[in-house]
């Protein structure tokens, strides 16, 4: 049975957790994952939040109310700056929430504020908790919230951009550099990436909508090719990197410089300059490739 309720969506993840496995191995790593995602679910149960999944190194709250969702998404950030075994680790979390009407169904959240929420999250950087502006909006600073206006942000099946903020949880807000370093980014500094096929070319930044490729009309993009499936790839802006997403049968090759690597239903993130070869390996004369350049803007 299903039912339409008005809630608080709440996302968070374990940032770098990539590195994590990598400097500390397999076991010790998902050892520290699951510590850190205990502590986060504590967190939010103290604030009246209610687990809703873990998916990897993420968790998946809801909250009855804006105030309650706010205020475990700052004591979460403090939890991972005053424990010392996490604080040793280097642990830092991103932390993405917005309230508004879900469909709640048996132990399972969906709809529009829980795909709102997590792109709240994706847009978080390390150490950051961003919101939508109308989830903060009748929070006043009695409540021990404090926020500050980053922008607008796109996200999927909505027409217009939305307002998001940035929640504060530093104690001492004299010494908040990720505040500055994100308003100068979004406002002066954006990160961009061009996109050249044949005669072609586009540009996506942090906020745009995800980029898709395939075979079939509907596509960001669409490559008439055998090689290249229906639904083939997808490029969005995740976790501070454009990440080029393969779901295709025949998989995705990235070339940069002189190195090809193959991208089979799995993710890499673009960095520089190169090509991308939908379904088959680079060619000597292939004129059909993807060109990528990443920069500022």
């Amino acid at each position: 049975m299903s039912t339409n309720s008005t809630l608080t969506i709440l996302f968070a993840d374990v940032s770098g957790s990539t590195k994590l496995f990598e400097l500390r191995g397999n076991v010790t790593a998902r050892e520290i994952i699951a510590a850190v995602l205990a502590a986060l679910i504590e967190v939010a149960h103290r604030h009246g939040g209610k687990l809703i999944k873990t998916i990897g190194d993420e968790i998946m709250c809801t909250f009855p109310s804006p105030v309650q969702g706010l205020l475990a998404s700052t004591d979460m950030q403090r939890r991972m700056k005053s424990d010392m075994a996490f604080v040793q680790d280097n642990i830092g979390i991103r932390v993405g929430l917005h309230h508004g009407e879900a469909l709640v169904e048996q132990s399972d959240v969906f709809g529009d504020a829980v795909n709102v929420a997590a792109r709240m999250a994706a847009i978080a950087k390390r150490d950051q908790i961003v919101a939508t502006a109308s989830t903060a909006l009748n929070i006043t600073n009695a409540a021990g919230v404090r926020v500050r206006s980053i922008g607008t942000a796109r996200v999927a099946g909505k027409l217009l951009p939305i307002e998001i903020v940035d929640v504060m949880w530093q104690e001492d807000v004299s010494h908040v550099t990720t505040v500055q370093r994100v308003v100068q980014f979004s406002k002066n500094k954006r990160v961009m990436l061009k996109l050249r096929f044949l005669d072609r070319e586009f540009q996506i930044d942090e906020l745009s909508d995800p980029f898709t490729l395939g075979r079939e009309e509907g596509h960001s993009l669409t490559i008439e090719s055998d090689w290249v499936s229906r639904d083939h790839a997808m490029i969005e802006w995740k976790k501070g990197h454009f990440i080029l997403s393969d779901r295709s049968t025949n998989g995705s090759w990235v070339k940069i410089g002189n190195e090809e690597l193959l991208v089979h239903r799995d993710a890499y993130p673009l960095r520089r300059t190169g090509t991308i070869s939908l379904g088959q390996a680079h060619a000597a004369e292939d004129g059909n490739l993807l060109h990528f350049e990443c920069g500022e803007a």
